[in-house]
């Protein structure tokens, strides 16, 4: 295939192609280019010059000089290839890590001197300022050459990376642009042949006294060789020379240092955890690809050596050995090499021996164990394009399918690229669409053969093979410099494409109602486009694009290093043969085609995870393009086939209950059809709501298991991103929402499908959140319906989770009573007189009857009296009915509300009596009971101390019970009462508490001060109360005996580190026992006791007799 006119790299700098010297200017005059220079310029591309010795026996030396001036490189894009880094550098930096850029710094400022070109050979300084109290830099740089390329380089830099260096570049740079200026010379030779001895011993002699340090040995060896009759140079005929220029079996290829590429690629994979060196790898594949589009052999040589280092990446053998996939990166890092070895090994113009060798070295790649898999399970003879439809599998051949899958041989990542070694690009009828862009019928007849080459519109279709492999030749074509070939062949894929989708669409129209009543379909594309390893679309796309693109005026090294990215600008480009067609139509129509393709979903994650990847970047395609009419009315016409498209389609009105939704696709239908079409916009968004997957497990309007979240891998194994796929369907649902505020016939139509498809309350939530906020602007009247909808897409989510208890429920209701209160009284109430199905009592009760009357809220609402009594009723009547369902946690609450409505009050007051004699916790009651204190209620208060009391039992080792101050507030509360209540109050305290300490306190309390001096105010006994009288005597009495109970109790399990402690105790005890007339002797006879019952405990004793005698 003849390569077609090469194009200027976007990575070159702004300047001409080839700047040949003297002859340029001379065809810039006019004046036409001589014939010794047209000719020079082909041998010097073509035959190495040995070649051209051998081939004339006397060549002149005028034809010498012109063949050895020609064989410089013509282009900088070549000299800008091989110095540039490919990626982007960090802002400000590109001066100093771009070599081509600072190479051409250096020639503008006149940095080159010295230059001479000595037969192949070009040799130059290079004087490089230094920095800041550093003195000028001088480099000597050596450049052999052959063929129009450079061979090897060398400089006193003593550069170590991929590329050239920026004082090779501009050496380089100097000879292109100031090739009149460069001394020239023939190698050196012919320059020595000219000599006779005296001549040549005299420059021999002047040649070592210049470099005696460096060449003396060596020259003094050569000569004692030569000198000795029968040595090996004595019997090799002639000599080399440096600048003769390469032999004929010489490889002719651009200098490429390996073992650099090999250490930095290593280097690169052991910093594989860093963004910056995938990215830096990313640039390597594509300097790559830009030495395949410019037929350079080392693109080949690149690739080869960059595989052998990934698959010596020490964490393969890791990863491997423990079970675990790889990181996302490293992968994607993978599934380029793997897609880059397609193009390599498909190339239209390779030798059959370079094919054949990549070929044996991707076998050998492939059967190593580490070599990582192709991850999807997509197949290898996947179906061929066809003009019509095959028949859907039946189930029984489904599994059929499904056993030959699991026993066939594991595909590696470089498996597709030894498939594509079987490919040829010899058929005649794929010859033909390369060649012409007017390949008709009329011009080849009859074709022959047993399947169409033409559609009925006369146009070329390209059948036989699956269509990845058919994009892959177009990405091929692409990769290789062919972009005229790859747009042909696009154009008769999409023919194809055209062709197979008319033919599916007449199918499902005669099985149409059978598949309607069915419900349900089989998949008609196991395996989808979108996501595809050789990525079909997007490469059909890009080709197609590429076409449209308009060049930018200025080209720079970087077109991304503007602090502002251009937006890339497509123009119409008409499609050859089909008029009124344009590349970028095609495009559009092939890009939508792919997206709305009605697929199974890939297996594992990374599958997965690429199929949404590949799905944004193909939209992100499409966002770069602006839609004018034209391409509307393609947008619309596909979105109708889309609807149309029954199984084939993934907006048809069946799906299969695994093929991926088209949240994301249709989301970029909606936003660019809703200006044009907002009927079709909406009926194609709403029809892609549906989640198959969900609807097959939960019937509508049910919740799933986890209903805050979303569905885990546990319940869906296979769909590991189905988290992110709602995420998406949520995102499609609020678009359109937002979209159709002021129009509730669509506003319905979207809440329907909302509650229908989305089974996810958090989402549902946010939905709701995103609804309200849209429905209330703050310069603007709200909409109501918009409002409307999120309350009740707020309920649903209540409803859903109400028997689901999480931290983000009370965010839920609290949102819900500010959502309801934006839209009125009735909403609010409406809530608050159906909380039973809405809420639990606790936040029906503390947060909806609390919040629904601030006065915050009762502001906002604006109401006159009446309404605010009606509503402060409903909130009362709520209160009430939470208190009786939860008296545990709703009382407090509902007395607090009530407090104002005495027969309200006295209601929640009675429930809460009701709930003592049924069970309500003492410290629930102590709460209610302090509280009644706090209104200015002591009776009740007391009351419901007591019956606090009465379920209350505090043992004899419990001093730090957590109902210690409710007893002792209580115990203050009767004594401010008076004389009879504190009597009544004995008996409770004596049965409930049988902490010794405790009681002492109590009873020091009560004797401190006379009963009767509290909140009730009149004095009821003129002095305090004897600890010996009634009523505190019985307490004494209590107190004793719980003393000499937890005395023999300590004394029971007392170790000695606790002596020191019961000592203390029995002080205390003392104190309690010193109350009553015969508190000595009681207190006498119980030490006695203890000394007789306790005596084997000596230690113990004696420090009882020490402190109490």
């Amino acid at each position: 295939m003849d390569p077609p006119a090469a194009k200027r790299s976007r990575g070159c700098p702004a300047g001409p192609e080839e700047r040949d010297a003297g002859a340029g200017a001379a065809r810039g005059r006019g004046r036409p280019e001589a014939l010794l220079d047209l000719s020079a310029k082909r041998v010097a591309e073509s035959w190495a010059f040995e070649q051209v010795e051998e081939r004339f026996s006397r060549v002149p030396e005028p034809v010498q000089k012109r063949i050895v001036f020609w064989s410089f490189p013509r282009s900088e894009r070549e000299i800008c290839m091989y110095s540039s880094l490919g990626y982007q550098p960090l802002e400000g930096e590109q001066d100093t890590r771009v070599p081509f850029t600072r190479g051409l710094h250096l020639l503008q400022s006149g940095a080159v001197d010295r230059v001479l070109q000595v037969g192949f050979h070009l040799s130059g300084n290079i004087r490089e300022p230094g920095g800041p109290g550093e003195p000028e830099r001088l480099y000597h740089v050596s450049i052999s050459f052959d063929r129009c390329k450079i061979t090897s380089v060398s400089c006193g830099c003593d550069n170590r990376d991929l590329f050239y260096c920026a004082h090779v570049v501009a050496l380089s740079l100097y000879r292109i642009r100031h090739a009149r200026q460069v001394e020239l010379r023939l190698p050196i030779s012919e320059t020595l042949s000219q000599m006779n001895r005296d001549q040549l011993q005299k420059f021999v002699q002047y040649l070592i006294s210049a470099h005696h340090t460096e060449v003396l040995p060596t020259a003094q060896r050569l000569a004692d060789e030569i000198l000795l009759l029968g040595s090996e140079i004595n019997l090799v005929h002639g000599a080399p020379d440096p600048t003769a220029g390469a032999g004929i079996e010489d490889a002719n290829c651009w200098h490429l240092d390996e073992e650099q590429i090999q250490e930095q690629v290593k280097q690169l994979l052991s910093n594989g955890g860093y963004y910056g060196a995938s990215q830096q790898l990313r640039s390597m594949f594509s300097k790559v690809r830009e030495m395949l589009r410019m037929r350079d052999s080392n693109g080949a040589r690149m690739l080869i050596l960059m595989t052998e280092q990934f698959l010596q990446d020490p964490r393969l053998a890791l990863w491997r050995q423990q079970g675990a996939g790889m990181t996302d990166k490293c992968r994607q890092l993978w599934d380029e090499l793997g897609a880059l070895w397609v193009c390599v090994v498909l190339s239209p113009h390779c030798k059959p021996e370079e094919q054949a060798a990549w070929l044996q070295l991707l076998g050998k790649w492939d059967k190593l164990d580490v070599c990582p898999l192709e991850e999807g399970k997509y197949s290898f003879d996947g179906p061929s394009l066809q003009p019509t439809s095959a028949p859907s599998p039946g189930p029984e051949e489904e599994e059929e399918e499904e056993e030959v899958a699991a026993t066939s041989s594991r595909h590696t990542v470089f498996g597709r690229a030894l498939q594509a070694g079987e490919l040829h690009w010899s058929d005649t009828h794929l010859q033909r669409i390369l060649t012409s862009d007017s390949y008709s019928p009329s011009l080849t007849g009859n074709m022959g053969g047993d399947k169409p080459t033409f559609d009925p519109q006369g146009r070329p279709l390209w059948l036989g093979e699956p269509f990845p492999t058919a994009c892959a030749r177009v990405d091929t074509l692409r990769a290789h410099g062919y972009p005229r070939q790859a747009l042909r062949l696009a154009g008769a894929i999409v023919n194809t494409l055209r062709l197979q989708r008319r033919h599916q669409l007449e199918s499902y129209k005669q099985q149409k109602k059978e598949l309607l009543q069915k419900g349900s379909t089989c998949i008609t594309n196991t395996e989808g486009w979108v996501g595809h390893p050789l990525d079909p679309i997007g490469c059909l796309c890009r080709a197609l694009l590429e076409a449209c693109r308009l060049e930018e005026e200025a080209l720079v090294l970087y077109p991304d290093s503007s602090p502002e990215k251009r937006k890339v600008a497509y123009q119409h480009v008409p499609v050859p043969g089909s008029p009124g067609e344009s590349y970028l139509a095609l495009a559009l129509e092939v890009a939508l085609l792919g997206l709305g393709q009605q697929r199974a979903l890939p297996e594992g994650l990374y599958a997965q995870d690429k199929v949404v990847r590949n799905e944004e970047q193909l939209l992100a395609l499409l966002e770069e393009v602006d839609l004018d009419e034209r391409l509307v009315q393609v947008l619309r016409k596909q979105a109708g086939l889309l609807l149309e498209g029954g199984p084939f389609s993934g907006f048809g009105e069946v799906l299969f209950r695994e093929s991926v939704p088209m949240h994301t696709c249709a989301r970029y239908l909606f936003t660019a059809l809703l200006p044009h079409d907002p009927d079709l916009a909406y009926r194609l968004a709403l029809r892609a709501m549906r989640l198959p997957v969900l609807e097959t497990a939960f019937p509508a309007g049910e919740p799933h298991p986890n209903p805050l979240d979303s569905i885990m891998s546990n319940h869906f194994p296979r769909w590991f991103i189905l988290g992110h796929l709602e995420t998406r369907q949520c995102e499609l649902a609020s678009t359109m929402l937002t979209a159709a505020k002021g129009d509730p016939k669509w506003l319905h139509a979207v809440l329907g499908s909302i509650q229908q498809n989305i089974h996810s309350p958090a989402l549902l939530f946010k939905l709701a959140q995103d609804a309200c906020k849209t429905a209330t602007p703050a310069n603007a009247p709200p909409d109501t319906t918009l409002l409307g909808i999120a309350l009740e897409l707020g309920l649903q989510v209540m409803r859903m989770t109400l028997n689901t208890m999480t931290w983000r429920r009370r965010e839920m209701v609290r949102w819900l009573v500010s959502c309801a209160t934006e839209i009125g009284p009735q909403a609010l109430m409406n809530i608050m007189q159906n909380w039973y199905s809405l809420f639990t009592p606790v936040e029906a009760a503390t947060i909806v009857a609390v919040t629904g009357t601030t006065h915050a809220t009762l502001l906002r609402l604006q109401l006159d009296t009446p309404q605010r009594e009606e509503l402060w009723a409903c909130a009362r009547t709520l209160a009430l009915q939470c208190a009786m369902k939860d008296p545990q946690n709703c009382a407090l609450p509902a007395l607090t509300l009530c407090e104002k409505n005495h027969a309200a009050f006295e209601a929640a007051y009675q429930i809460v009596l009701d709930a003592a004699a049924g069970g309500l916790g003492h410290a629930h009651l102590f709460t209610v009971a302090r509280y009644m204190e706090h209104r200015g209620l002591p009776l009740r208060a007391y009351k419901l101390a007591t019956l606090a009391l009465a379920q209350l039992s505090i043992a004899f080792n419990q001093d730090s019970h957590p109902a210690v101050n409710d007893v002792l507030w209580a115990c203050s509360l009767s004594h401010s009462l008076g004389r009879h209540e504190l009597s009544a109050l004995v008996p409770l305290i004596i049965r409930s508490i049988h902490c010794a300490p405790m009681l002492s306190d109590i009873l020091r309390r009560w004797t401190l001060s006379a009963p009767g001096l509290g909140p009730l105010g009149a004095r009821r006994a003129a002095k305090p109360l004897g600890a010996d009288r009634a009523p505190l005597c019985q307490l004494l009495d209590a107190a004793v005996a719980a003393y000499i109970a937890t005395s023999h109790s300590r004394l029971t399990h007392i170790s000695p580190r606790h002596y020191g402690d019961f000592i203390e105790f029995l002080g205390k005890a003392r104190e309690t026992f010193l109350l009553a007339p015969d508190g000595h002797l009681q207190f006498a006879r119980f030490l006695e006791n203890l000394k007789q019952t306790y005596k084997g405990k000596k230690k113990l004793m004696l420090l009882v007799r020490e402190r109490f005698g």
